[in-house]
């Protein structure tokens, strides 16, 4: 069964209770950013959490957050302009600074994605503007969008730039996957333009059927796999 009552009965199964549910749910998510707090946060911290998510991405977390206060000061606070125009030397000299991670293409990334946020925010007035207006019923286009305009914001990037900014998202961990798969509504790791038009599809179902936010619905999808 896929309703969302289904859902909630099954997570309910494997915890034990409701409070239980909604303890684990309350403990580990906070709620989704509304479109004004979104619109409220200034483009150079999206560069920072942007760059944050790429520079995490295949290394242990722990070693880059520690590393993260350099990144600020050697990028002047993630300065959007500036590192929209960082030049190819400034690019090689950060590369000399041991205080940083030194992965190329993770680094010139700052510099693109600093021009990706550059022209959306002329575009829509800031970046928090344009992903506040984004509808949840179509993430999954969201995600799209960061992949083609962005630079190393596909695979789950895109996903989890979003959590980290607390715009409200799924996520496709191993858990949610193999909830979707047990539901009948994939066959696979999800990849696909199909297999991802009926994920949204459904988690829009379950949105509209509870009023709950995606973010959630996906952490109880993962809490009814044993």
């Amino acid at each position: 069964m896929t309703s969302f009552n289904a859902i909630y009965q099954d997570a309910i199964t494997q915890k034990g209770s409701q409070k239980a549910i909604n303890d684990l749910l309350d403990s580990r998510l906070q709620a989704p950013a509304t479109s004004e707090e979104l619109a409220e946060i200034p483009d150079h911290r999206y560069l920072s959490l942007m760059s944050l998510r790429i520079f995490r991405a295949g290394l242990k977390h722990s070693l880059v957050d520690a590393k993260w206060p350099a990144f600020e000061k050697a990028f002047h606070g993630f300065n959007v302009l500036g590192n929209a125009h960082l030049s190819d030397d400034a690019i090689a000299e950060h590369m000399t600074n041991t205080d940083l991670i030194r992965h190329l293409g993770k680094m010139k990334s700052i510099r693109d994605n600093a021009a990706f946020i550059l022209r959306t925010s002329e575009e829509h007035g800031s970046f928090g503007k344009f992903l506040g207006d984004w509808p949840v019923t179509d993430i999954v286009g969201l995600w799209d969008h960061l992949k083609k305009h962005g630079t190393q914001l596909g695979g789950a990037s895109g996903s989890y730039f979003l959590r980290m900014v607390n715009k409200d998202t799924f996520i496709f961990t191993k858990d949610v996957v193999t909830a979707l798969k047990a539901r009948n509504i994939i066959d696979k790791n999800p990849t696909s333009k199909r297999d991802l038009k009926l994920v949204q599809e459904k988690f829009t179902e379950w949105h509209q059927e509870s009023g709950w936010p995606l973010s959630r619905i996906s952490l109880l999808l993962a809490l009814t796999v044993g």
